[in-house]
């Protein structure tokens, strides 16, 4: 799903430039809480890429090193707009955090000792936590309404390797990518013998 045609570049890049912005200003507890965030905006509002496509966008900075907030605009970005589009997702997302941590950390003694200030960043982390389970529901119940028996054995079976075994992270990003590459490999040459 592209942009529609009568955007302009001149007027995605802007639109890209501001909604990562304005996301990056006004989220709180990290890079998972912006991907809920990232799909709101440009699947739900904007309708510039589909919900399949956000889910293997978010893969793709996930399994990149770095901020995931920086990755997810990045991916997002050169979606949109290609390299141009990067640098204007880059520059919204970097910016925000740039300058409010310059700031506090001038500050950071008084907002250390702050009573206030430690409360509202204890309510935040139950904010947070909201959020964080929002994203996960939003992709598993995609995963779940596509009732793709090997997809839904991969979601289980990474969570329980993770979350019992302790298994890195690394380890299953990897294998569920080898994964999805032999099965698109698999399904590409049956295509190719039956056409």
């Amino acid at each position: 799903m592209e942009p529609k045609k009568e955007n302009t570049k001149k007027d995605i890049l802007k639109k890209l430039f501001f909604s990562t912005l304005y996301l990056s200003t006004f989220t709180f507890g990290g890079g998972y809480v912006i991907v809920s965030l990232l799909k709101n905006k440009f699947v739900d509002e904007l309708h510039w890429i589909d919900e399949t496509e956000m889910m293997d966008l978010v893969a793709i900075a996930q399994s990149s090193p770095g901020a995931i907030a920086v990755n997810g605009a990045i991916v997002v970005g050169y979606k949109l707009a290609g390299f141009s589009g990067v640098l204007c997702a880059i520059l919204g997302a970097v910016l925000p955090p740039l300058i409010i941590l310059t700031l506090v950390s001038y500050c950071y003694a008084a907002f250390r000792a702050n009573f206030v200030i430690q409360a509202m960043l204890k309510g935040m982390r139950a904010g947070v936590g909201a959020v964080i389970i929002s994203v996960v529901y939003d992709m598993g119940s995609s995963v779940v309404k596509s009732k793709d028996i090997l997809l839904l054995v991969i979601m289980a079976a990474s969570f329980l390797a993770n979350y019992f075994f302790n298994v890195n992270v690394i380890y299953i990003i990897l294998l569920t990518a080898a994964i999805g590459a032999v099965r698109t490999i698999y399904r590409e040459h049956r295509r190719e013998k039956t056409a």
